[in-house]
């Protein structure tokens, strides 16, 4: 079933969130190369593609996953959480509809 991951972002984390940034990227990638990634990304703080010292307030990940403790487990173990980027995480399942 597919879970969507919404990490939301403590306040001005952006330096912690570039310096771990390359790890989380690298476990997105491997959930994309296993064909269970749907989308992922970042939910920029201003109204513009880039948003510079803005930063960030969160990301969202839609991928594929055994159960709701499965994409929990994966997303506690997310390593925006163990920089502290994250002020909350939510996790709930995700019915794809469209496209």
């Amino acid at each position: 079933m597919w879970y969507a991951i919404e990490g939301r972002d403590a306040a001005g984390v952006l330096d912690r969130r570039m310096a771990a940034r390359a790890a989380h990227l690298a476990r997105l990638r491997a959930l994309r190369d296993d064909g269970r990634l749907l989308v992922a990304g970042p939910c920029p703080a201003v109204d513009a593609e880039d948003p510079g010292p803005a930063g960030f307030s969160g990301s969202i990940v839609i991928a594929r996953f055994d159960s709701l403790e499965d994409a929990r487990a994966w997303a506690d173990a997310d390593p925006y959480i163990a920089a502290g980027v994250y002020a909350s995480v939510e996790v709930r399942p995700f019915r794809k509809v469209l496209p």
